[in-house]
């Protein structure tokens, strides 16, 4: 990071103005491995939080030196408590249409005065490969609003690390007072489940058809799914993509009540056409009417913070346990017996956290 780090007051006033330059330095902070980084990108996101816990949704008036004098936004920091935020989680197989869906999406949000953030979770190489590292070319619209802020995820992570910096992420716009979240999987499977554990609304984009795609789609993640859309219908596909509601629709009567109380709904839509995007977002408003008002809302807020203190946790102590050089020595020690078939794997596990546990002593 070349450029002049700021002040910690100056990062926190930056942010709470919605200055997305200051924004997207904070950002670059929480994706950096640089300690001092780390360590300064921290105590920013405690500084929020702390304020965002006491402050009513009124703006501060900016440093001048961070801020321009005409930056005037519409609220300021949310926390992990606020209510007033929603984070939404947009998954679907490939050549579903995500990247197009996200910016019908975020378009009406914005025409609607909303403040919208697309993040990604995606721990691929910079290499497209349909991530929204490539797609942010062809989100035009959206990415020239004021109101907007589009974010790709750092590259070449493990998609733990690249998981817990947008969840940090989510935290830092927020409290630049971005209504509204988008964060958008690019892999399958196990980043399914990471924004699972950090977003209100579970949102399964779906292509026109049945069963071969529902058979491609793991029972997970439709489990996990809040709201199902099944997205491109337009012209010649309106026909089946009505037939493919009707049998979502019934798929998800097989599922297990959620704990939310909230039955998932099947919705057909045209990000092309802008067909059938306001009625989602009604129905996305509805989900969070009844879990605000049900107390699950705060609940899973609540329920996602502890996941991710005890993933903080494990990582630390990953971390701490295989860059401690006792441990490096007597595994470099025991692995080869393992690999030749002398020592049982178990054995050698417990002899290398013998080693560690008498450092700690």
């Amino acid at each position: 990071m070349s450029r002049r780090l700021h002040s910690i007051p100056e990062y926190i006033a930056g942010i709470r103005a919605g200055n997305r330059v200051v924004l997207g330095q904070a950002i670059t902070l929480v994706e950096s491995a640089r300690p001092e980084h780390q360590a300064l990108a921290q105590e920013i996101i405690g500084q929020l939080l702390v304020a965002g816990s006491s402050a009513s949704r009124s703006v501060n008036r900016p440093d001048d030196s961070v801020v321009p004098q005409n930056l005037t936004p519409k609220s300021v920091p949310g926390t992990q408590d606020n209510p007033q935020t929603t984070r939404i989680a947009i998954t679907g197989a490939p050549g579903v249409g995500k990247s197009t869906f996200i910016e019908a999406l975020g378009m009406y949000l914005v025409e609607q005065g909303e403040k919208v953030a697309v993040l990604a979770i995606d721990p691929t190489s910079s290499i497209s490969k349909g991530s929204i590292l490539g797609d942010k070319t062809r989100m035009e619209r959206l990415s020239a609003s004021d109101l907007a802020f589009i974010r790709p995820s750092p590259s070449g992570e493990s998609l733990g690390g690249v998981a817990r910096k947008t969840r940090e992420t989510i935290l830092l716009v927020e409290a630049a007072g971005y209504d509204t979240v988008l964060i958008e999987t690019v892999g399958v499977g196990q980043s399914e489940i990471a924004v699972h554990s950090m977003t209100d609304v579970f949102l399964l984009l779906l292509l026109p058809g049945a069963g071969d795609e529902l058979q491609g789609i793991k029972r997970g993640i439709v489990e996990m799914a809040d709201i199902l859309a099944v997205n491109k219908s337009d012209g010649d596909r309106v026909k089946s993509a009505n037939q493919a509601r009707a049998y979502y629709l019934n798929a998800t009567h097989l599922l297990p009540p959620k704990d939310s109380g909230w039955t998932p709904r099947v919705l057909a839509c045209s990000s092309q056409e802008n067909v059938g995007i306001s009625e989602l977002w009604n129905t996305v408003k509805e989900y969070k009417n009844l879990t605000l008002a049900n107390g699950f809302f705060m609940e899973n807020r609540r329920r996602q913070a502890h996941y991710w203190l005890q993933e903080a946790l494990d990582a630390g102590l990953k971390s701490a346990f295989f860059g401690d050089p006792a441990v490096q020595a007597r595994l470099a020690e025991l692995e080869p017996e393992v690999l030749a078939g002398r020592m049982s794997p178990f054995a050698a596990a417990a002899k290398v956290l013998g080693a560690f546990e008498r450092r700690e002593a």
